[in-house]
């Protein structure tokens, strides 16, 4: 084996391990529980990670034992593997740079629009909202609000940190004053929406929606930075291994060259 292909065998190995964080933010969020209603993003990008596992091994065996064929192919593969993860990379952040979220005064948590989000994500969330919401009431999100923190008083409530999904869900928009204030029907559209049935709550509620998607923005902006470190290392590693592979090419005709006038 040659020093190029030695040098494509061991980028090749690292590429292996670039898909592992891929593989592993698809996993997490898989493994949220407003993902497991939407099943929007989880099994692109585990696809993705297993696509590049595959092509970076198959690039492995190709640098190692020499074919030039399979190492031809795993260039073209990982050429357009790079492309998909960039496109999806600019569509995740395009798609979640709005941020329908806003402060309320003396609560702690935020509450959110849902007029503030991308209207790609609108769309889509309202369009499946049937499904969406029989999955979340059906879910235990707002249950263990109370369940691991239970809340002695109103301020307590307010002090707390809740996620976007909680603050949208399980309880009516703060403008709407229930509970503490004389309630307010025309404040809000939500405000008529929301009740006391446990299996009810907010779900009908444009709050519920606004709530789901800046949980979905805050997963995929994390699980972003993982994608942004895995495509950075994948380039580099894609530049080098062309010229490694140019220059075994080089090599081998050399080595033909001189076998011929031996």
């Amino acid at each position: 084996m040659g020093v190029s292909n030695n040098i494509t065998a061991v980028l090749n190995f690292v590429g292996l391990l670039c898909s592992v964080p891929v593989i592993g933010a698809g996993i997490w969020l898989a493994s949220k529980q407003d993902n497991e209603c939407v099943r929007l993003a989880r099994w692109p990008v585990i696809i993705l990670g297993v696509l590049l596992l595959l092509v970076s091994l198959a690039g492995f065996v190709g640098a190692y034992w020499d074919k030039q064929g399979l190492l031809a192919a795993y260039l073209f593969c990982m050429a357009a593997l790079i492309v998909l993860l960039l496109i999806f990379l600019v569509f995740a952040f395009a798609v979640t740079r709005p941020d329908g979220s806003y402060p309320v005064p003396g609560r702690a948590y935020h509450e959110y629009r849902l007029g503030g989000f991308s209207a790609w994500l609108r769309h889509y969330i309202t369009d499946h909202w049937i499904q969406i919401r029989a999955c979340l009431s059906s879910s235990d999100v707002c249950q263990k609000l109370g369940r691991d923190q239970p809340y002695l008083t109103a301020d307590q409530f307010f002090q707390t940190n809740l996620s976007p999904l909680q603050s949208g869900c399980c309880k009516p928009p703060t403008v709407c004053g229930y509970g503490y204030v004389n309630p307010n029907p025309m404040a809000d559209v939500d405000c008529a929406l929301w009740s006391n049935d446990q299996s009810q709550l907010c779900y009908n509620c444009n709050s519920c929606k606004a709530g789901l998607l800046g949980n979905l923005r805050n997963e995929w902006r994390k699980a972003n930075v993982a994608l942004i470190i895995a495509a950075v290392v994948l380039i580099w590693i894609y530049i080098i291994g062309c010229c490694a592979f140019k220059n075994a090419q080089t090599e081998d005709l050399f080595r033909r060259y001189k076998r011929g006038y031996a």
